[in-house]
């Protein structure tokens, strides 16, 4: 093989790796340097290079508190997903292929809509006089309306629903590489359904379950609308802090340096968690 036809491949995908390295290296580049240089008092950018904007985060309790809420609220989003996604999709992959069709659609149906629509749904569903307090009271359940709105607990609820998809789709996808043999020899030889479930399946879907459990987690930390609108201002999470940082404050080398503290965060808690994951599978299902 001649030493052109070995470097065409690298070629042909030179244009796509030009456009991620000036729409997102550049763009993420940018940003890490900004996040190196003072707020002046007189709210312009200082030229000089400093840690300071770094030092404050790890310094002062009302970040470290923001970034404690807002890891928090992504890990228990994507466990919630993780207890109801995973058999979902177990039960769409064993459809009828009209009913799994019918199914599907009603998964991804709610990735057609844009987020802001669906959390201004559930802003109207929680609120005071939402469709679920109303329906508790008039079942005589409550007295007075649950404070949902402006809640760690509405959040989390509305989250789910929003990156819910993701982990059903992950783990669909998992299960359809599943050999449907050999669920079936495992039966053959006396094996009970859980057994099956625990043995033959989860070992195989354990690469989907950690890629929408990733996906979810990394989607869930970074959210902004839904933090937005159905915590509002009472429930501070790091991207709704970088917002008041970037337009109310006007600060940019702080909230820079907050989108880059999270972006770090967010890839090492990621990486770390699938390398954990994949060693601890190598040992129990080798």
């Amino acid at each position: 093989m001649s030493r052109a036809s070995f470097a065409l491949p690298y070629w042909l995908s030179a244009p796509g790796a030009i456009a991620i390295l000036a729409l997102v290296g550049l763009p993420l580049a940018m940003t890490f340097a900004l996040s190196l240089h003072p707020f002046l008092p007189d709210g312009s950018v200082g030229g000089k290079l400093t840690l300071s904007n770094y030092e404050q985060i790890v310094s002062d309790g009302y970040y470290l508190a923001i970034f404690a809420r807002t890891f928090a609220l992504a890990t228990l989003v994507t466990l919630v997903c993780v207890v109801v996604g995973v058999p979902e999709a177990y039960v769409l992959s064993r459809l009828s292929s009209r009913w799994r069709a019918v199914s599907i659609v009603v998964v991804l149906g709610p990735l057609l809509v844009s987020v802001v629509v669906r959390t201004l749904g559930w802003a109207i569903l929680l609120g005071n006089e939402g469709a679920i307090n109303s329906s508790l009271i008039a079942l005589g359940v409550i007295d007075a309306p649950l404070r949902l709105m402006f809640t760690f607990t509405g959040v989390v609820v509305a989250l789910v629903h929003v990156l819910l998809p993701y982990m059903v789709l992950a783990v669909w996808a998992s299960l359809q590489k599943l050999d449907p043999a050999t669920e079936q020899a495992a039966d053959a030889l006396g094996a009970g359904h859980f057994t099956v479930l625990r043995r033959i399946v989860l070992p195989q879907v354990i690469p989907g379950i950690l890629a929408g459990a990733l996906i979810v987690f990394a989607l869930a930390a970074s959210a902004f609308a839904t933090p937005a609108i159905i915590g509002g201002r009472r429930l501070k999470v790091v991207p709704t802090t970088i917002f008041d940082q970037f337009l109310n404050e006007l600060n940019w080398p702080m909230g820079a340096a907050l989108a880059a503290t999270l972006m770090a965060l967010v890839l090492s808690i990621t990486m770390i968690v699938n390398a954990f994951v994949e060693r601890r599978y190598k040992q129990v299902f080798a």
